[in-house]
Formats: structure tokens, C-alpha cells, sequence
């Protein structure tokens, strides 16, 4: 399925700084209407999150269980999927850089962990200056964003379910700081590679609840209405997009997670 991830995530590239139409708050995008609201993809009139002050990022050290995807000192489980070099790692970090970086692994339902931040005294607006993404299974991205006062469209927010589902609140902290996500991801359930029920996310930013078991109406588009494609993969990589920001990432680890007995 290596076409459809790369159609999910390459959809995305054009977001932000770099997108060819008009886009932000008040803005009609002239985008198709997302089923069962009133809103459109990435619309400007969409209410923004209400802000949560909170303490910051949540600092959690891999459990016994989970498979650490980044130590702090290797990017031994990643490739750079655009056969670019690898992302430079220095200080117990990494920085984005040309390219997808992508886990060798595949995953199912996961948990995931991951810290960031973007530097201090970089000029951000909007989508641009402090953008990436998350991608679960190559397909489905949670919004990476410098979002602490910051207005864009309410779908693009950090914590969104990128075009198609807003944080419930926007809980990121000033520019600068670290970041936290927790991921709770469940794949779409499938009978011969056909979705029958979709996809389902929970997102934590800061510890504070954003994505609240949320159903996703298909792999991530940017300005499109996202579907499911007829023939779905049963699991796919974790890989994070390079916006043309250098977002600095730390603590990367996830736990598959098992079926109940």
C-alpha cells in the first residue's frame, strides 16, 4: 500500500506557508462541506479552541513493554523515505529536515509518545514557520503546530485530526518549550481490505485531553474530504513530516496494543 500512504501524506506538503489558496480564520476556502457539520475543510469561520494553560510537556520515560523509536541518541528504527539523509540528531534531539521519516516497523493499535517543540525566535504565522505532522500508519495525521497564539483554521490547530476534527482545546504552551503527545490509535476494522468501521484517535497535548475517541473519515487530505480507500492496509508505519520547519523532536516510543482476552 505504499501508493496510498504516499498520496495521504504528500497531500498534506502543500498545507500551511506553502498552500496556493487563501486560507485562515474568516476565510471561506471554497473546500468541500466535512459530513455531519456545519463546516467546510479547513474553514475560517470554524471557532477556534479555547485556550487551557497548562504545566507543559509530560515527560514520560518508556515503559518495560514499548519499543523505543527514539533514545535520544539513535535514529536506528527510522528511514528517511524520500532517500534523503537522515534527520541530524544533536543534544539529545533531532531536527526536521528534508524528507519523511518513516519507522521501519509497522504498527496496528498503538500508543504513542512523542515530545517536540520549535525554537524560540522563529518567525511563525499561522501554518507556516512551525509545522509537521504525525502520521499513524503513513495515513492519518495528528497536526504538529507552534498553536500559542497562533490563529489558523480550526482543523489545522495543534492536535487536530488534521483536516477533519479540531482539538477540543488548544493546549500548547509558548514558543520554545517542549510539547507533549500521547496517541491512543486504533486502525479501521476491515473485512478483505474493506473499512467497516473507521478509524478511531484519542490525543492527549500537555496531558490535557484534545481528541476524545474520535472517528476519522478516512486517511488525512489536505483540502479535500478525506475516505477510505477500498483496499485499506491491516498496518503501516509511524512517520513524521518535514514542513520545511526545523521541528526539534525528542523521547519517541510506542506500545502496540493488544486485543482484549
Amino acid at each position: 500500500m505504499r501508493a496510498l500512504r504516499w498520496t495521504a501524506m504528500a497531500g498534506c506538503f502543500a498545507a500551511g506557508g506553502m498552500a496556493m489558496a487563501a486560507e485562515g480564520p474568516g476565510i471561506d476556502p471554497g473546500t468541500p462541506q466535512i459530513p455531519g457539520t456545519p463546516w467546510k475543510v479547513h474553514d475560517g469561520s470554524r471557532p477556534q479552541p479555547p485556550v487551557v494553560e497548562n504545566a507543559g510537556a509530560v515527560e514520560v520515560k518508556p515503559p518495560a513493554d514499548a519499543k523505543v523509536l527514539f533514545d535520544g541518541k539513535s535514529l536506528d528504527a527510522w528511514v528517511n523515505s524520500e532517500g534523503k539523509p537522515m534527520w541530524p540528531v544533536k543534544d539529545g534531539g533531532f531536527t526536521a529536515s528534508p524528507g519523511m521519516l518513516t519507522t521501519k516497523d509497522k504498527f496496528g493499535p498503538v500508543q504513542v509518545h512523542i515530545e517536540w517543540r520549535v525554537p524560540p525566535g522563529r518567525p511563525v504565522k499561522g501554518q507556516g514557520g512551525g509545522n509537521s505532522g504525525i502520521f499513524l500508519m503513513g495515513l492519518y495525521e495528528v497536526q504538529i503546530l507552534q498553536s500559542h497564539d497562533n490563529p489558523t483554521y480550526a482543523d489545522g490547530t495543534a492536535g487536530a485530526l488534521y483536516g477533519q476534527s479540531p482539538p477540543l482545546v488548544n493546549a500548547i504552551r509558548p514558543q520554545g518549550e517542549w510539547q507533549s503527545y500521547e496517541i491512543l490509535f486504533t486502525p479501521p476494522k476491515l473485512d478483505g481490505g474493506k473499512v467497516t468501521e473507521p478509524a478511531v484517535a484519542t490525543v492527549l497535548v500537555n496531558g490535557i485531553v484534545v481528541q476524545n475517541a474520535r472517528k476519522l473519515i478516512g486517511p488525512t487530505q489536505y483540502r479535500q474530504l478525506a475516505k477510505y480507500p477500498d483496499n485499506h492496509p491491516e498496518t503501516g508505519p509511524i512517520a513524521l513530516q518535514f514542513h520545511g520547519d526545523p521541528i526539534e523532536f525528542r523521547n519517541i516510543w510506542v506500545r502496540p496494543i493488544a486485543a482484549p482476552n
